[in-house]
């Protein structure tokens, strides 16, 4: 049965237009993704991510806990920060890419992807077993909302009491803290995953509505609209960021999506995937996930193949027109000796090669 956050009807009045994704009925748009991928580059954009799962462990072994279940040093996290880190089977294949929060030293919040939520609350149940800790799931009453953009800040701002301001201000990347906003009690935090500066406010699904109302109308002079998954999609691949079922999975470990210094291998004691991670690092990758600059119109999708002189060696992950560069953007597994920025390569856009140029990720990275 397809879900639904508590925000749908809202959606539904604004004229969305829905999707499923990971089981939940979410908003793909609401009139033009186009114009919600540039407001979110230009002004801000207002996004329901109530699919996400959140998981909270608690307990006198929490940061040793997590740092068994986890590849990360959560122990190194202090109090009040975020990291990204993920959950991996014993063979080192990617279950989840998860942000992680310290709440306190023995209290963290473990924020997970839609379809996988289930799987890596489970996952970590069954991990815990060993240790003097709670996972409790509260993903089923808790509700998040992204606000994206650099108008994001100025917005907040006015929905927060002056004594506050100092903690959205203040408040630095992968980081968290307690404060009310629109006279609601939510958790911010300051993380992000469209390439901009923005906030993820979580609150109780019962004041979903109040707090989402309240943002909409406190940015309507800033040039803020609600923005659904397309531009969100389209928002991280100019990110360069990864998205699970695409660039990450199962088969995927951490090293062959370059993202092998999140994996502590120096962190004392034994963590799931450990040894067979340690052999991945060893072996070296045999292929590489790279970005692609379309050198023509068309662009590639997941799935297509990428080829050099007519040989397939690699395959598209994620790829689109960039609405802020102008021109096609693809993320694809290619084999490693093709990787370096500057290589020329083509993608099969069903039987018609199309030339592409291997770039350094991100494709797109905001003035600070």
């Amino acid at each position: 049965m397809t879900q639904k956050t508590a925000l749908h009807a809202e959606h539904d009045a604004l004229g969305a237009s829905f999707t499923d994704f990971g089981g939940w009925d979410m908003p793909l748009k609401y009139a033009s993704e186009l114009a919600e991928h540039q407001a979110v580059r230009e002004a801000a954009g207002l996004f329901d991510i109530s699919h996400m799962g959140e998981i909270w462990i608690e307990g006198p072994a929490a940061a040793e806990f997590l740092n068994y279940a986890l590849v990360g040093n959560l122990a190194a996290v202090k109090v009040g920060k975020a990291k990204y880190t993920m959950i991996v089977n014993a063979a080192g294949g990617i279950i989840d890419d998860l942000i992680v929060y310290r709440r306190g030293e023995t209290t963290f919040l473990v924020v997970a992807n839609a379809g996988n939520a289930p799987t890596v609350a489970a996952d970590l149940s069954e991990r815990a077993a060993n240790f003097e800790v709670e996972v409790r799931d509260a993903s089923a009453e808790t509700s998040m909302i992204a606000l994206q953009g650099p108008a994001a800040e100025g917005i907040l701002l006015t929905q927060v009491a002056a004594e506050s301001a100092s903690i959205v201000t203040d408040m630095p990347y992968y980081a968290a803290d307690d404060i009310t906003v629109a006279g609601i009690d939510v958790l911010l935090a300051r993380t992000g995953y469209t390439g901009e500066d923005g906030f993820e406010l979580y609150v109780s699904n019962d004041d979903a509505v109040a707090l989402w109302r309240a943002l909409l109308a406190a940015g309507e002079g800033s040039g803020l609209i609600p923005a659904g998954l397309a531009a969100r999609d389209s928002l991280r691949l100019e990110a360069g960021m990864p998205l699970y079922g695409n660039e990450l999975g199962l088969e995927t470990t951490p090293y062959d999506a370059g993202l092998g210094p999140i994996v502590s291998l120096k962190k004392e004691g034994d963590f799931v995937g450990r040894a067979a991670l340690e052999e991945a690092k060893a072996a070296g990758m045999s292929r590489r996930l790279v970005g692609l600059k379309g050198l023509g119109r068309r662009a590639g999708r997941t799935g297509y193949a990428v080829l050099k002189d007519g040989a397939e060696i690699g395959v598209v992950t994620s790829g689109q027109p960039s609405p802020t560069l102008g021109y096609p953007v693809v993320m694809a597994y290619v084999d490693a000796e093709y990787a370096e920025p500057g290589t020329a390569l083509d993608v099969d856009l069903r039987g018609k090669p199309q030339p592409f140029e291997v770039v350094a990720l991100p494709f797109y990275k905001r003035e600070k």
